[in-house]
């Protein structure tokens, strides 16, 4: 802007300098209505308004907004921005709220310097913040990248509504908001586990010392509680029965076929199978280990391979070849194939979506491991990798249960390869 035109803005400052706030590098102006002395020239020079008020005019043009004052016995100065970006105006109001401060015995600058301090505390501490802190810890301990990606969704469901605000300061008021959001959209099971979810962050700023209680425990019942659907499994023989059966002459895929008899072999989390990698086998010595970043348990879990398990994985590594997966997807040989592919392998069979799912075959082992009497049910548990949360416990069912999982693992094989080639159960 021309020195002319500031000149207008600039208009009613009058007062001049006083001696107490030069300096040798600086000299004083006083500034009339019309004048030109706000061009910048080979020295910084100050223009008063009333109050202490500054405009400084600095050799390279930049125009900048101070303001002088006593606390304490010592000269001080505060900064209020730069011209335009700061009009008179607004450096004027900035000017009255320090000189109210002053009147009430309170250092502006130090004042200044508190509010920052807080500010930066607030961004910390904000819900957004924390949440972040929290999905990194939780990377940090190993978790599947599918259980961050559904966690980081679920959390951004929230920001809209919580996002700045400091951790201290969201109630349960606040929550509902975004839980009522995603209820109207009939989702309530998504409802449930974002509360969930929010709750877990609570609970890490409790950990932290960042927040005394979380407000999510007085929502329970609060939201539409989601009708529970078990996953469809076919839980006896006769049933189960047909669908080896289908299993067994399907004539999709090669990568499908032997996935579909492997979950019914070895009845593993279908994403467990699904993204298995060569280097996880030893066919030689008829285990397959799941790595901990792959297990839902987060442990890595090993499983005995029954004969019947070990000839389909060596005819489908004829045809896999060198690849890293042991089923990828026909749109990429990076990616495994998809959960769907297999339910829709078991749709094209015949079976209905209440009727046999891949996650299903885990319900059918169960149940009928259980119903044949011959094996101790925690040999069962282990080898479903449900085991007790006892770090006792849990050495136990890896050490002791081993040998019974390999004759069981054999059984199950035996039973599913009888039904395969037409005999009876």
């Amino acid at each position: 802007m021309a020195s002319r035109e500031f000149d207008g803005i600039i208009a009613g400052i009058a007062a001049p300098c006083h001696h107490s706030i030069e300096s040798d590098a600086i000299t004083c102006h006083s500034l009339t209505p019309g004048s030109r002395a706000l061009k910048p020239g080979e020295k910084a020079t100050k223009h008063g308004d009333s109050g202490g008020l500054l405009l400084v005019v600095n050799p390279n043009g930049s125009k900048l907004w101070r303001m002088v004052y006593r606390y304490g016995g010592k000269q001080k100065q505060l900064a209020f921005g730069a011209w335009p970006d700061v009009s008179l105006a607004q450096a004027r109001a900035h000017r009255d709220a320090a000189r109210k401060l002053l009147a009430d015995d309170v250092d502006p600058s130090q004042k200044k310097k508190q509010d920052k301090i807080a500010k930066a505390d607030a961004a910390t501490n904000s819900f957004e913040a924390l949440a972040e802190e929290f999905l990194q810890k939780n990377s940090r301990e190993g978790k599947s990248e599918a259980t961050m990606n559904k966690k980081r969704w679920l959390i951004g469901l929230a920001l809209k509504d919580l996002q700045s605000k400091p951790i201290g300061e969201i109630d349960a008021a606040d929550i509902l908001v975004p839980l009522r959001r995603v209820e109207a959209l009939g989702n309530y099971e998504t409802a449930r586990r974002l509360r969930a979810v929010i709750s877990q962050v609570f609970r890490y700023g409790i950990a932290t010392a960042r927040v005394s209680n979380d407000p999510t425990f007085g929502l329970r019942g609060a939201i539409i509680a989601p009708k529970v659907t078990h996953r469809a499994a076919l839980t006896e023989w006769d049933p189960f029965t047909r669908l080896i059966k289908a299993v067994w002459t399907y004539t999709g895929s090669i990568e499908t076929q032997a996935a579909l008899k492997l979950m019914a072999l070895l009845y593993p989390r279908p994403g467990e199978l699904r993204q298995a990698e060569w280097t996880e086998f030893d066919l030689d010595k008829a285990t397959w280990t799941i790595p901990e970043e792959r297990a839902k348990m987060r442990r890595v879990h090993r499983k005995p391979l029954p004969p019947m398990a070990v000839e389909i994985l060596r005819e489908h590594r004829r045809h896999t070849g060198n690849l890293r997966l042991v089923f990828p997807s026909s749109t990429s040989l990076e990616r495994p194939i998809s959960e769907n592919t297999l339910n829709q392998a078991l749709r094209r069979m015949g079976f209905e979506k209440h009727e046999a799912t891949s996650h299903g075959f885990r319900a059918t082992a169960s149940t009928l491991l259980n119903e044949s009497g011959l094996w101790n049910a925690d040999a069962i548990e282990a080898e479903l990798a449900h085991v007790s949360g006892n770090g006792v416990r849990r050495a136990y069912h890896r050490g002791a249960y081993w040998e019974e999982r390999v004759r069981m693992a054999a059984w199950w094989a035996e039973k599913i390869g009888e039904v395969s080639r037409g005999n009876n159960k």
